[in-house]
């Protein structure tokens, strides 16, 4: 691994749970960092830099009460905000000085000082090449990988050309966001050059997350060809579930294509519709087919890594087999 020790020495498996919006929550992210995985969330889901500290206060706690080593949390900061929330939320972060941010939707330039000032490892979440080479420049520790198949809000590039070509141009840490199934996928984004995977569908699926019952179940009774791409609720690329748009009464087929200004008046939290994005209308990524059940966080790391396990085991017997002769 390329991560630092203050990441990498807690961690039983090299995966982050991944920031959900309205999903969440302190209850997974403490579950997920306690289980051995970094637990990331959003600090926007937190509704003040109070409450923000306060949860991190809560992860801390329960932490310090398991006996074996725990994974960090992971705040995510979202840069298309009111200036002033942002720097509130970066003002509690310095104080915890918390081990890991990842910025997204915007440049990280503005708080990448305020937090190596703090100790703090910072990641930008990027979609392309030329967000990567901005982000760089801007002084990030590390980069997440958006690529195609991502749960939300998702992005366009296959997952291992993404890292194949990044890797040219970037020695440290790299995280692979999109696509991560299931252990094996994420021993396969290792071997491939990340250092650690990001997953956030199977994490839904828990009785820790702030998902709904109904979202939970769904996901259940999802697969694969389920998982619609559209623009219609954000005015970018997101991967969503046909039945939950379904459900709130829109035809999955005829969705319209807005801008982002259009689509957060339309379906954003005081938008014109009836349907709200995030909480109306769910998304799931393409990972969604290994949703089987819905398990408390710590028994879905424990199959995760025994996948991640197994997953090493076939790599050796390949690796260990005789060459084939020719014909």
């Amino acid at each position: 691994m390329t991560l630092p020790a203050s990441l990498a020495q807690g961690l039983r498996l090299p995966l982050i749970a991944a920031p959900m919006l309205r999903v969440s929550g302190v209850e997974l992210v403490s579950a997920a960092c306690c289980a051995g995985v970094i637990g990331a969330f959003p600090t926007v889901n937190a509704r003040s830099s109070q409450e923000l500290d306060a949860w991190l206060a809560r992860i801390a706690a329960d932490r310090d009460r398991v006996e074996r080593p725990t994974a960090p949390p992971c705040p995510n900061l979202i840069m298309r905000r009111d200036r002033d929330a942002i720097a509130d939320d970066l003002r509690v972060l310095v104080r915890r000085r918390v081990t890991m941010v990842i910025v997204s939707v915007g440049s990280p330039a503005a708080v990448v000082g305020p937090l190596h000032d703090a100790g703090c490892r910072v990641f930008a979440d990027v979609a392309s090449l030329r967000h990567a080479e901005k982000a760089l420049a801007a002084g990030v520790d590390g980069l997440v990988l958006l690529s195609a198949g991502a749960g939300g809000q998702t992005g366009w590039v296959n997952g291992m050309s993404f890292v194949r070509a990044v890797r040219g141009i970037h020695d440290g840490p790299l995280v692979l966001a999109g696509g991560i199934h299931d252990g094996a996928a994420l021993w396969a984004a290792r071997v491939l050059g990340c250092d650690l995977g990001m997953m956030g569908t199977r994490f839904i699926a828990t009785p820790e997350s702030l998902a709904s019952d109904a979202y939970r179940r769904m996901l259940v009774d999802s697969r694969l060809d389920d998982v619609l791409l559209t623009r219609a609720f954000t005015g970018l690329d997101t991967n969503m579930l046909r039945q939950s748009i379904a459900a709130a009464g829109l035809d999955p087929a005829a969705l319209p294509t807005p801008s982002p200004d259009e689509a957060r008046q339309v379906f954003g939290s005081e938008g014109s519709a009836h349907v709200r994005r995030w909480v109306d209308v769910w998304s799931a990524g393409h990972t969604v087919s290994g949703v089987d059940a819905v398990r408390p966080v710590a028994e879905l790391v424990e199959r995760i890594d025994a996948e991640y396990a197994a997953a090493q085991r076939e790599t050796a017997a390949l690796l260990a087999r005789p060459p084939q002769p020719q014909p």
